[in-house]
């Protein structure tokens, strides 16, 4: 998967030295600290341009995509018929049965020496959670959200030819917030649209406020209540802002929030990134709650690569 922010390990070694946050604004270094988290940023910036442009799991690698509809399976093979259709030597005509049962996935072999492989194991049958199979040269990933789908990653997608980097706003740690949560006491559930048009229900953790220069801001965080999200410690926060459509992608960007051991929350937007829909058709993004559309411009993080 894409990396999304600065591993929390790291975090937690600079906690001590980043200091408290002054009421709301951001959090104040000294130069060393602020030198190492910079470094630390530019360098997963740098890992995730070399995954976009060559990784088995990059967005352009992403070929095609498949729901499930009404339909409880899906047919997986190199023959013309199937509802997933892999078109090389090293798959079965009628490799793979893939059926949703609940929550989880089903994926049987067909014909007689098909198999598929979770890691480095090869299987013929598994009942597995969503996440990514193996098939020949093919990664199929297994995608619930409420939206059964099976997207079919190539690592020789022709998508590849298309890339040209990653447009990112300089680092500036003025956008770098260490902040409580305070919690929604209802835990509110709510209903965010999607770019495929379907619903993903959500709960309302609680909010984060923070400074932009002098004018107070509000983001709703969330986390997705459906098959394969994320657990407890990791809360979504998907906002749009002054940049949107301009500098930054239309839809809207993310940042993770990333609980700290001080019970505290690391909200850096040097951090944000697009949504993977920003790079290919074959995902399923949530669209930012109106409620998180800031007036300020936030000048960090990822911008608008322009891939569509």
């Amino acid at each position: 998967m894409k990396k999304k922010s600065i591993c929390c390990a790291f975090l937690a070694l600079l906690l001590a030295a980043c200091g408290k946050p002054t009421d709301t604004g951001p959090v104040k270094t000294d130069t060393a600290t602020a030198n190492a988290i910079t470094v630390e940023i530019e360098k997963e910036r740098s890992e995730t341009h070399e995954w976009l442009k060559s990784s088995p799991t990059s967005y352009l690698a992403a070929v095609d995509r498949v729901n499930f509809g009404q339909k409880p399976a899906l047919s997986v093979g190199r023959a013309e018929e199937n509802d997933v259709r892999l078109p090389s030597e090293d798959v079965a005509p009628h490799h793979l049965k893939i059926s949703v049962e609940g929550d989880r996935f089903r994926v049987e072999a067909v014909d007689p020496n098909s198999g598929f492989k979770i890691g480095e194991e090869t299987k013929r049958e598994a009942t597995v959670d969503p996440s990514s199979i193996q098939v020949g040269r093919f990664r199929l990933r297994l995608s619930h959200q409420r939206l059964p789908a099976i997207i079919v990653f190539d690592p020789q997608s022709p998508r590849f030819a298309e890339y040209k980097g990653i447009d990112y706003f300089p680092v500036d740690l003025a956008y770098r917030y260490e902040l409580p949560l305070q919690r929604d006491p209802k835990a509110e559930k709510l209903v965010l649209l999607s770019t495929r048009g379907n619903q993903r229900k959500a709960e309302r953790v609680g909010w984060f406020e923070f400074l932009v220069g002098e004018t107070v801001c509000r983001l709703v965080a969330t986390r997705l209540l459906e098959p394969g999200a994320g657990g407890d410690e990791g809360l979504s926060v998907f906002f749009r802002d002054a940049t949107s459509g301009k500098e930054s992608y239309p839809l809207g960007r993310y940042v993770d929030a990333k609980k700290l051991p001080n019970g505290q929350y690391l909200l850096d937007f040097n951090a944000a990134y697009n949504p993977a829909c920003a790079f290919s058709d074959y995902y399923n993004c949530p669209v930012p709650p109106k409620a998180n559309t800031l007036a300020v411009a936030i000048r960090a993080g990822e911008k608008d690569s322009h891939y569509h």
